[in-house]
């Protein structure tokens, strides 16, 4: 006979209780009282409540999941709806009002994005141009297919690059000295980079010598077009409410299912969500995805600015977090990681190896917080000062940029679209090399060279970026003190 140790007792004990007898009258559960007959769910309206709950609970895994292909999906829909653009026409965000509708773009370095559909152009050539920049295609659900620029396998040179969808094969006798074949999972994708140089002027001939265009047109490819957004109001963030399923669905419907989301398809069959089927709601599955997509967000909210992941501290003495904290391919082997991709996702669009770099004087790196030294949410009512050590590991620039938690973007009304502060920038530093930023809505009395503003009533988290950093930040001996109150 075996005998139970001593142990494990209060285990075994916890277990008995928890388990409702078999003539029990209820069961307290976390949707409620569950009330039984002979230990099974009492009439239909308790099983029609135990569906609800099912549902329900598998709405707000569904709206987590979903972040990335929504996000990207949002993106295209603007570009063709409100910019006007093509399959390989390209737009440059330049400003802080472009970049309005972005999450947590940097108000540093231009961008230039691209959405294809390869279902529409078939296979298609990315001519990416010699000099400073950072680039690459992504999937549709946000995972790096290649970099480009200083990251990629150019290393800076520039390239060809012939990219492939799914079920797309390389041309028979492709010069496989001219192209770089790369192939992505999903028809949708998306291309971008950013011009590095500081020099306006270089930057801009960069920009100008990219091309990208169909292979069936290689004999006579044309040259793209760089459109702007020209203030014309625009957002990618994924939107809520009924919006968001009605996005997450249009999408699921143009592309392939992966693999490892079989199981999620299947969760969001009984809310109405089919491959091949249209999608029209009744009101009871409505009201569910309404109330997935509502508390989905407040997880989202939560994994992001108060990640419960001791592995998500830069340091363990400061309030500092990776913004990405997991291989940006998403796998880890043995799960994919879903909470350390909302954590991004939720905050943030695009990934890129360059983004997550370990190798020091190449790439970027995000460290991030929503809450100043005391622990308490960073309030734009407040004032504070980051102190930024010298000798920032850094090798071209670093970074810090402010961020409204409602859209997770630029605050839209900014004082004179003053929304971070760089290296680059005419700092006042102190004596011994380091800087004194300082966040809120009234500048310091020293002035407002080192000031990036915040609205009252909103609270705001904080990015500080390095470019191309350092062995000192991959080994943690340089320390980023907290944001700190001031009065």
């Amino acid at each position: 006979m075996r005998v139970i140790r001593p142990v494990l007792l209060p285990l075994v004990a916890a277990l008995v209780l928890s388990t409702a007898p078999a003539h029990a009258a209820s069961v307290d559960t976390p949707a409620g009282k569950i009330p039984l007959q002979q230990g099974l769910p009492a009439d239909q309206a308790t099983v029609d409540q135990l569906y609800d709950q099912l549902d329900y609970q598998r709405a707000t895994q569904a709206y987590l999941w979903g972040l990335p292909i929504v996000g990207f999906n949002e993106w295209q829909k603007a570009h063709r709806n409100v910019f006007g653009a093509k399959d390989t026409d390209m737009l440059v965000y330049t400003s802080v009002q472009d970049k309005l509708g972005i999450l947590t773009p940097n108000a540093t370095t231009p961008y230039i994005v691209g959405f294809p559909d390869l279902a529409r152009t078939g296979p298609l050539v990315i001519d990416y141009p010699q000099g400073a920049s950072a680039g690459g295609v992504g999937d549709f659900w946000q995972r790096p297919v290649t970099d480009m620029g200083e990251t990629g396998p150019d290393h800076g040179k520039g390239s060809k690059y012939l990219i492939l969808g799914p079920g797309q094969t390389a041309p028979e006798g492709l010069d496989a000295a001219t192209y770089r074949v790369v192939q992505v999972p999903t028809f949708n994708m998306i291309v971008a980079f950013r011009a590095l140089d500081a020099d306006p002027a270089k930057a801009k001939a960069v920009i100008s010598r990219f091309n990208m265009y169909p292979y069936a047109q290689r004999a006579q490819p044309g040259h793209t077009r760089f459109l702007r957004p020209e203030g014309r109001a625009w957002s990618q963030v994924p939107p809520r409410g009924a919006a968001y399923w009605a996005s997450l669905n249009e999408i699921l419907q143009r592309e392939p299912v992966q693999e490892r989301d079989r199981f999620y398809m299947a969760m969001l069959k009984p809310l109405g969500i089919e491959k091949g089927k249209p999608f029209q709601p009744d009101a009871r599955q409505q009201k569910i995805l309404l109330q997935g997509a509502t508390t989905g967000e407040l997880m989202g909210q939560s994994i992001a600015f108060a990640n419960r992941d001791p592995a998500a501290r830069y340091r363990a003495d400061t309030r500092w977090e990776y913004l990405i904290n997991f291989d940006v391919g998403q796998d880890t082997g043995s799960y994919a990681p879903l909470d350390e991709r909302t954590n991004y996702f939720y905050q943030a669009v695009t990934t890129s190896r360059g983004m997550s770099t370990h190798t020091p004087g190449v790439g970027q790196a995000y460290l991030g917080t929503a809450h100043d030294k005391d622990g308490a949410w960073l309030s734009g009512d407040k004032n504070y000062r980051l102190h930024v050590p010298p000798n920032a590991p850094a090798k071209l620039f670093w970074s810090l940029s402010v961020y409204d938690t409602d859209t997770r973007s630029f605050f839209a009304n900014a004082p004179g679209d003053v929304v971070d502060k760089s290296s680059r920038a005419n700092l006042a530093k102190n004596s011994d090399g380091s800087v004194d930023l300082y966040v809120g809505p009234k500048p310091p009395a020293s002035g407002a060279s080192n000031w990036i503003p915040t609205l009252p009533g909103k609270s705001f988290f904080v990015l500080f970026r390095l470019y191309a950093p350092l062995e000192s930040y991959f080994d943690k001996s340089w320390k980023l003190p907290d944001l700190e109150r001031v009065d």
